[in-house]
């Protein structure tokens, strides 16, 4: 069930508790193809120009991409008619009618759920995720892949909410300490990823960046924009934990 965990949290009353927010594409599932073919189709729906030039969307959020989209193709409307709803709208039901695609056409990251479950297994510890895309279609990509009972994402921050991700990571960080009743402070709370423009909003949203070695970015480049600690993958379940517990150690709060 959406925003349901593999099991329950039980939380002291005034708690000092961990938060371990995720990317999603790429660092726990590639839909790459999918995800093109649905931009495409959404934008000549929304616009009635077809997508012929790209924009790289690492790190962006699906409201930016479009804006991107639109800057990069020859559009023809009024200024402030930019249709983002239609998109957005269109987007997701691109991507529904695309569902059955994403066993065969995208995959999970190696050892994203035996990183997830492992994570998921410290102590006063919450998962979900911030995530540039819109929430079904995020929805869609983890339960492709059994990936959705490890994190709680009623508390996720999506590209939905028209936001840049900095403020998402603050914006999750309030919704879970309102649902949880416990406090998840800037340094106990995590980002996962593997793109440098995540990195950076991290820094901004007061989270400790964990770089992968997922995307194209190098990582002196993860370190330079600020990323605590640097995986080569997932696939090292007890790496991604200790990285974890490095960045979120707090002294007599019994989190470690």
């Amino acid at each position: 069930m959406e925003g349901v965990g593999p099991r329950p949290f039980a939380f002291k009353e005034t708690a000092i508790s961990r938060l371990v927010l995720w990317n999603v594409d790429p660092t726990l599932v590639d839909a790459a193809q999918v995800t093109r073919a649905a931009y495409a189709e959404a934008f000549e729906r929304a616009t009635g120009v077809p997508l012929v030039y790209l924009a790289s969307t690492a790190g962006r959020t699906d409201s930016e991409v479009f804006f991107e989209f639109f800057a990069r193709n020859d559009v023809d409307i009024e200024p402030g008619e930019e249709p983002l709803a239609e998109f957005v709208q269109a987007l997701a039901d691109g991507f529904a009618r695309r569902r059955d695609q994403l066993p065969v056409r995208a995959r999970a990251a190696a050892g994203a759920a035996e990183a997830l479950a492992a994570v998921g297994a410290l102590e006063d510890t919450v998962q979900t995720v911030v995530t540039g895309t819109i929430k079904p279609n995020a929805v869609a990509k983890l339960q492709a892949f059994g990936l959705d009972g490890h994190l709680d994402l009623a508390l996720g921050g999506f590209g939905s909410e028209g936001y840049p991700k900095a403020s998402l990571i603050q914006f999750t960080r309030m919704r879970a300490a309102e649902a949880r009743g416990a406090e998840f402070p800037e340094r106990s709370t995590v980002y996962i990823t593997d793109s440098l423009r995540d990195v950076e909003a991290a820094v901004i949203g007061r989270a400790s960046p964990i770089g992968v070695l997922s995307g194209s970015a190098t990582e002196s480049q993860l370190r330079a924009a600020g990323a605590d600690e640097v995986l080569q993958d997932l696939t090292d379940a007890q790496a991604v934990v200790g990285a974890v517990r490095r960045v979120t150690a707090l002294p007599g709060a019994g989190i470690g």
